[in-house]
């Protein structure tokens, strides 16, 4: 018989190599974001102290390697105040991931807030290169830009931005921009850009319509300001602006009670106090008006406007000494207003020193090309010192004004000016001059009074002064959000928010006179019978 060969035994797994049963507890996985979800949710609800221990933790297990963990506490740096650690942290991040443009955005964010413009723009053109079609990149270019005085770059940048996206912030800081350089109808184009894209923001239709005041397109400032006022009764800049109207056409009761509205909401602002003051002027309250000034003076100590009036308020109740103090410290303030000079040298005239105020009057006369009143005032003193020829130069040197004046445009001088001047003329035996011919209208029927009309050089004072300050801080909206690092914070990472700059980093642009300023005739009187 054959052998039979035994098949070989199929070959089973041992018990060890069978599947195990899973358990139902997920395993630990060593993964450097698995606390990211903690640290996000402790910070947007702005539990800061609970999100710092979080990221403590998260930075021990990952050796310090957790890009997100560094980032949100970079951000918690910025919003404590400090602003070195938080560029230090940020670097950290780039460091980590070069290619992300939200880190090199932020690097840049904390070198502006350090002033350190130049290194911004040169970190933000690194974060274009890498994200092309981020708005906030070129916005905030603009900004710089901006700060370093180089206008036609920053333009060139924000009108990038609004190619991108257009943006309420955008179009402001634009606008601004114009206004820095004195083109105020280049501003209200792009505000009126701004209303179209946005016709509910109150902020930007109070700045339309005080561009509208400055250039006194009346009609269109009031359609403005009402719609900024429908929309939020409560703006208290678009009311100060109002007021300020009422009290440019001498309704001084009225504008107190705009004025009380304003009080309620901002009671510590010195253009407030100043319009309160000058219309207690108007209404010849002088003891009120100079505690109101002087408030405004301690609010705002390095505002030549206030400090104008208070000189001037003093000057109305001869008390020359107090008014000196008040002009001459405006007028270090202001140096090339051809005004102050003029108030100056009255003080100066009152106070028996006739030759500092011949000084006073002819630095006056060398900046002011519109206003007759230096002319007049200055012939005036000359005739009392004795000095006719050089009173008689003065004195033609006015009528050319004069009659410039009234050949540009229907001009009123104030009746008091025009007395005076005929009187003057009599004296230095010159006759009536024929520029004063056309009778004048009364006082209070006068919007601009006894100074040059709508001159370029002409600086706001009395009542418009506020509108300036409204017109700055309504320019520079959006403040208060500017530096908040992105509340909501997405997991990725919290947004760069687009930069802004401070409210009046340059003077304002120049304004109309108005209504209070006639009341510069009155030295020109008492100087008269002196």
């Amino acid at each position: 018989m054959a052998e039979v060969k035994a098949r070989p035994i199929a070959s089973f797994p041992v018990a060890s190599d069978l599947p195990r049963v899973r358990s139902g507890k997920v395993p630990e996985l060593p993964i450097l974001e698995k606390r990211n979800w903690l640290i996000h949710l402790h910070y947007i609800r702005k539990d800061y102290d609970a999100c710092k221990m979080a990221i403590k933790e998260q930075l021990q297990e990952s050796y310090g390697m957790c890009e997100y963990a560094i980032y949100v506490q970079a951000l918690i740096f910025r919003l404590e105040g400090k602003i070195q650690e938080s560029l230090e942290l940020f670097q950290t991040c780039a460091i980590l991931n070069p290619q992300s443009a939200d880190n090199l955005k932020q690097v840049a964010r904390s070198l502006f807030l350090l002033g350190k413009h130049k290194a911004a723009i040169e970190v933000y053109s690194d974060a274009a290169k890498l994200n092309k079609k981020d708005w906030e990149i070129f916005h905030n270019l603009g900004v710089c830009y901006m700060y370093l005085k180089h206008f036609n770059k920053a333009k060139d940048q924000l009108n990038t931005a609004l190619e991108l996206n257009r943006h309420d912030l955008t179009y402001v800081i634009l606008g601004k921009i114009h206004l820095l350089e004195g083109n105020a109808e280049k501003a209200i184009e792009v505000y009126k850009k701004a209303v179209e894209f946005s016709p509910e923001n109150t902020e930007l239709l109070t700045t339309l319509g005080l561009l509208y005041l400055q250039l006194g397109v009346y009609q269109k400032a009031f359609e403005h300001l009402g719609n900024a006022l429908t929309y939020d009764p409560s703006n208290y800049k678009a009311i100060l602006a109002a007021g300020s109207m009422m009290q440019m056409h001498g309704d001084f009761d009225v504008a107190l009670t705009k004025y009380r509205v304003v009080a309620c909401a901002v009671p510590e602002s010195p253009p407030l106090w100043n319009n309160i003051g000058m219309c207690f002027f108007g209404k010849k309250k002088y003891v009120a008006a100079i505690s109101c000034l002087k408030r405004a003076n301690y609010l705002a100590p390095f505002d030549w406007k206030i400090l104008y009036n208070l000189g001037l308020v003093h000057l109305m109740m001869q008390q020359y000494a107090s008014a000196f103090h008040f002009i001459s410290a405006a007028v270090y303030l202001q140096p090339r207003l051809g005004e102050l000079y003029m108030l100056l040298a009255v003080a100066l005239t009152n106070l028996a020193d006739a030759g500092n105020a011949k000084l006073a009057y002819q630095k006056a006369a060398a900046l002011d090309k519109y206003n007759p009143l230096v002319n007049l005032n200055y012939a005036i003193l000359l005739y009392n010192q004795g000095e006719k020829k050089e009173a008689i130069l003065q004195y033609q040197e006015m009528e050319k004004k004069v009659n410039m004046q009234k050949d540009s445009s229907a001009v009123e001088f104030d009746p008091e000016m025009v007395d005076i001047a005929q009187k003057l003329g009599a004296s230095l035996q010159l006759g009536e001059s024929s520029v004063w011919t056309k009778p004048a209208k009364d006082a209070k029927s006068k919007q601009r009074g006894s100074s040059a009309s709508k001159s370029a050089g002409t600086q706001p004072l009395g009542s418009n002064q506020a509108l300036g300050q409204a017109m700055s801080s309504a320019a520079g909206y959006g403040k208060t959000i500017q530096f908040l690092p992105g509340t909501s914070v997405q997991q990725a990472k919290s947004p760069s928010l687009p930069l802004e700059p401070d409210p009046d980093p340059e003077p304002s642009p120049e304004e109309t006179e108005m209504q209070e300023q006639r009341r510069k005739s009155q030295p020109v009187a008492q100087e008269g019978d002196a």
